[in-house]
């Protein structure tokens, strides 16, 4: 079902709005400073051409770096973005096969805000990826010295 979908999404509108991250990557390749912009909207391109199948995790290890790097993401590039997908998840849910696609559509919107700190990673991957981290069901227990 998942390829079905990414198919899909691919033909009504994914190409165009990994296009649109493209732009936004190769506009902060260009000025030197703004690199970590565009890796990450290259990162987000590729999760916009084949989207159902994964999920944004946030990285327990991003910090005030990342939360100033999102504030200047948001301001130049991040609200234009966001608007992408408004408008193409309002033209998917007009019709009836749409509306899963405008779903995964709104879904995306986070990211595409503030970028910095997420991670792209599979659905089946477990939610606490990066070693020595806590498992689901197990508790971090703190004994009294």
């Amino acid at each position: 079902m998942r390829i079905l979908l990414n198919i899909i999404w691919l033909m009504f509108g994914g190409i165009w709005l990994a296009l649109g991250y493209m732009l936004a990557g190769i506009i902060c390749l260009i000025l030197i400073i703004t690199i970590p912009f565009g890796i990450a909207a290259f990162r987000i391109a590729i999760y916009a051409l084949w989207p159902f199948g994964s999920r944004v995790i946030n990285k327990p290890t991003s910090g005030l770096p990342s939360f100033v790097g999102n504030i200047i993401w948001l301001i130049v590039a991040g609200v234009w973005l966001a608007l992408g997908h408004i408008v193409t998840a309002f033209l998917q849910a007009i019709t009836i096969i749409g509306i899963p696609l405008a779903i995964g559509n709104l879904k995306m919107i986070p990211i595409s805000l503030m970028p910095l700190g997420k991670q792209i990673v599979p659905t089946d991957q477990p939610t606490f990826p990066y070693p020595g981290s806590p498992g689901p069901y197990q508790a971090q227990h703190h004994y009294p010295r």
